[in-house]
């Protein structure tokens, strides 16, 4: 069974860092691209990273570039986003999801994905 966890959510101060893990099991996570999103309240789910199955190479949207890191530990099986310079307009649930083709990074939103995890909640807030 292909399940992936999220975790690593919790609430942080304007400034502030987190890193959200996303472990996988059922299936060899390497092998994947896989994504991490968000949805704030009323808002359109947002791809915020993805790092490809191909080369490992890593994409990020606009709102999250120079503060967001996506990276791999393979003998974890578990992917990571390391959130630096937080902001309020970050508060969301943060989804991470895994797709097989290497060609899903370049896509809008990061189309594709076949698995899902159910969220972890970030909240930024003084």
């Amino acid at each position: 069974q292909v399940l992936l966890v999220e975790s690593g959510g919790d609430l942080v101060q304007p400034g502030g860092s987190l890193r959200l893990s996303c472990a996988a099991s059922g299936f060899t996570l390497d092998y994947y691209t896989i994504g991490w999103f968000r949805q704030a309240p009323g808002q359109e789910r947002e791809g915020v990273s993805c790092i490809s199955s191909s080369d490992g190479s890593t994409y990020y949207a606009d709102s999250v570039k120079g503060r967001f890191t996506i990276s791999r530990d393979n003998a974890k099986n578990t992917v990571y986003l390391q959130m630096n310079s937080l902001k309020p307009e970050d508060t969301a649930v943060y989804y991470c999801a895994s797709g097989y083709s290497d060609v899903i990074c370049l896509r809008e939103n990061y189309y594709g994905m076949d698995y899902w995890g159910k969220g972890t909640l970030v909240t930024v807030s003084s």
